[in-house]
């Protein structure tokens, strides 16, 4: 079980693919939106998704011609959101206290 979330951990690692799935938690897009919205070009955020789609971290479903991708796990928005936002207060300042792990 660890060895998979390093490998969760490690895909989400990259700055791209964290943009995507932090713009995917804000709504689902197909590529051509999803490209826009992070700034990426179609073929590298095309690639990025196959992976998340791979690790069950994305999912999609198919619109007509589109195919349309989205955060299907509440606690992978969880995670990118806690992260997000904990850096974003660090950043504004803000003492955020940073809980131990039992054992570590």
């Amino acid at each position: 079980m660890l060895t998979q979330a390093a490998e969760n951990f490690g895909l989400l690692a990259s700055p791209a693919r964290l943009h995507i799935v932090w713009a995917l938690a804000q709504g689902e897009s197909d590529v051509t939106g999803l490209a826009e919205r992070v700034g990426g070009a179609l073929p590298a955020v095309s690639q990025h998704l196959t992976k998340l789609k791979l690790a069950g971290l994305v999912r999609s479903r198919r619109e007509g011609r589109r195919q349309v991708y989205f955060v299907d796990d509440p606690d992978v928005v969880d995670v990118v959101r806690l992260v997000l936002g904990r850096l974003s207060d660090r950043a504004a300042g803000a003492d955020v206290p940073v809980p131990r792990l039992r054992g570590l």
